[in-house]
């Protein structure tokens, strides 16, 4: 126990540097969550929190019964599991092939191509997708009618929404995500390789062998928190994407709490819609946590 003791002691210092993290998070994270009671209330900016009319589960009954309700969920389900089925799996193949890859200086700069989307804005990217797919001006139109093909509006058709939505996503984050498996990789034993080498394994006995499973452990707490964000799927880009013809398949609960709680100021009306997501994000957290733990060694607690 005092051994413990000296050494938080001597460092101090790094504990220092966690105070203005810490702060963050209790002033933005935290005190915020108190605002959470006018999801219960008629809440009036006059009267304040405390001072606005208890009305229990109302706002809750009403989105349950809203003629959206049904629409909002179908979208979000459907567009989040949809983008986890193709993108989530990417960033580990892209990592085993980078990693597969002996030429340093090859290896650089196909990492730092790749990870290049990931640090241009949602609006940027949002934008240079209206621009490659106008349907008048946009090269992949004009590549469609060099074919032969008709030009497709994109962004007027619903059943385009997902796959743009998805695509985007894909070729922004990708590279950016795989960092997190090419470090896991780079700490796996080169003992295990030579060992490899030496009883004849080819590149993907090794692959099967020692790269997956030596990964494996963070492909489940990933995976764990993937599955603990099905219902908050990115509102900047739904957002921009949407238009009056693709709203159908683009309206989710992120982009519908923005339109009540800021468009229209149903402020506790959205908070309830809120509230609601973020208690469905939780308990699929913890349903999908406890899964991995009953099968396997690991998990976030």
């Amino acid at each position: 126990m005092n051994i413990r003791k000296s050494n938080n002691k001597k460092i101090w210092q790094l504990y220092l540097f966690l105070i203005p993290t810490l702060l963050y998070i209790l002033i933005f994270k935290y005190i915020p969550m108190y605002g959470i009671v006018i999801a219960f209330k008629d809440y009036s900016p006059a009267l304040g929190f405390l001072k606005s009319s208890f009305v229990g589960f109302k706002h809750f009954e009403r989105f349950f019964t809203s003629y959206k309700f049904s629409r909002l969920i179908v979208n979000t389900i459907g567009l989040s599991v949809f983008q986890m089925l193709i993108c989530f799996p990417a960033p580990i193949i892209l990592a085993l092939l980078i990693n597969q890859i002996r030429r340093t200086k090859f290896k650089r700069a196909v990492q730092t191509i790749l990870y290049a989307p990931h640090f241009i804005s949602v609006v940027v990217l949002v934008g240079m997708m209206h621009v490659f797919l106008s349907p008048s001006t946009g090269i992949v139109n004009h590549f469609i009618e060099l074919f032969g093909g008709k030009s497709i509006f994109f962004f007027g058709e619903p059943g385009w929404f997902k796959p743009l939505y998805v695509i985007s996503s894909l070729w922004q984050s990708t590279g950016w995500l795989s960092i997190i498996y090419l470090a896991a990789l780079s700490g796996i034993d080169p003992c295990l390789y030579e060992a490899a080498t030496i009883d004849g394994a080819s590149k993907w006995q090794k692959l099967k062998h020692i790269d997956i499973p030596g990964i494996s452990s963070i492909i489940v707490i990933l995976l764990i928190l993937e599955v603990g964000k099905v219902m908050s799927v990115g509102f900047e880009k739904a957002f921009l994407m949407q238009t009056a013809l693709n709203k159908s398949a683009g309206d989710i609960i992120p982009t519908y709490v923005y339109e009540k709680g800021i468009l229209d100021a149903k402020y506790s009306f959205s908070t309830a819609v809120g509230l609601f997501n973020t208690i469905v994000n939780v308990l699929l957290l913890a349903g999908a946590n406890y899964f991995s733990k009953r099968r396997s060694d690991t998990s976030l607690w």
